[in-house]
């Protein structure tokens, strides 16, 4: 199939793009939200093919992959078609509910695709189809597939990772806050975008606390296998990437137990708890006794194989985009 699809998030488009068919990524002059055009941090395959809004004219789209209401207004506008009705259509909902502008409270939060039957939605989180209202409209939850990046695991520093994106814009639904906590039992490295200031906003003591602004991916992946424990202290989100890619590549998990993280963290993978003052005993643990922080690690790596495999997310996909497209 010919699939339209825009470059929303990165990670989850590097999984996405992996399968069997042939994948639209719209692209417009100044690369901005509605065509970032293929990654240029990633290696995705050449059936990923960049497409102006001018040529998606001439394409014969088979089926769309809606990722923002603004999605439909551009189908609409580029290729004169109306989702739902003219071309098959799936909205991937990646966001836990109460993130976005004018979303409502949760548990209270209306999806914006309540109201249309014929486009389902995709959830990426049991979480999130059942805090969400979904109204009318059907849904399904595909969970997320990673591209196994390997066990990588060496633990050799004696430090905590927590990969996190604009911590200081987001404070605690990120769980900044936390990293004061966090330093005191650990020195901590800290991965993601838009990291400066932080040190500011939370007193965090530069010789504790680490920040590595918006490293690559495969950098960053080796770095954080070097250090001994993954930090997920995120209070409020869909399931963080970073987290089932840290499990990937063999890295004991301390975190929040909040939203999906109890579903995809088991026990025997390291410390989930609602408690701070808990977090910071097991990275002690961690930090002090490598054979259990790498015991983790392999429970971790295996539990994330099994659940969150490319090959069952790609099935996944392949069997939704099948039953609208026909």
């Amino acid at each position: 199939m010919k699939v339209l699809v825009w470059h929303v998030h990165g990670s989850w488009t590097t999984s996405f793009v992996q399968g069997d068919h042939e994948y639209l990524i719209p692209v417009t002059p100044g690369r901005d939200a509605d065509g970032l055009g293929r990654a240029r941090t990633w290696d995705w395959p050449a059936s990923a093919r960049e497409v102006t809004p001018e040529q998606l004219r001439d394409e014969h789209v088979d089926v769309v992959v809606l990722q923002r209401r603004r999605d439909l207004d551009l189908v609409r506008e580029w290729l004169g078609r109306e989702p739902g009705r003219d071309l098959p259509a799936v909205f991937l909902e990646h966001n836990a509910p109460g993130l976005e502008p004018g979303d409502g409270p949760v548990p209270h939060t209306r999806h914006p695709m309540a109201d249309q039957s014929g486009i389902p939605i995709a959830h990426v989180t049991s979480f999130n189809e059942l805090f969400y209202d979904n109204g009318r409209a059907p849904t399904t939850v595909i969970e997320h597939g990673i591209v196994d990046p390997g066990e990588r695991y060496t633990g050799e520093l004696a430090r905590a990772a927590v990969v996190t994106n604009e911590p200081v814009r987001r404070g605690r639904t990120v769980g900044a806050d936390l990293l004061p906590g966090l330093a005191a039992a650990a020195p901590v490295d800290v991965f993601g975008m838009g990291l400066a200031g932080l040190h500011e906003k939370y007193g965090l003591d530069p010789e504790r606390v680490a920040l590595h602004d918006d490293p690559p991916q495969a950098a960053m992946h080796t770095e954080l296998a070097r250090r001994r424990v993954y930090v997920h202290p995120v209070r409020w989100t869909s399931l963080g990437l970073s987290l089932l890619e840290a499990m990937h590549l063999g890295m004991p998990v301390v975190g929040l137990a909040t939203t999906e993280a109890v579903e995809a963290v088991p026990a025997e993978a390291g410390v989930l708890s609602t408690r701070p003052d808990r977090l910071w005993e097991a990275v002690r643990h961690f930090v002090d006794d490598e054979d259990a922080a790498r015991l983790a690690g392999k429970a971790a790596r295996a539990a994330a194989l099994e659940r969150y495999g490319l090959a069952r997310f790609l099935q996944d996909w392949d069997r939704l985009l099948g039953e609208v497209t026909r």
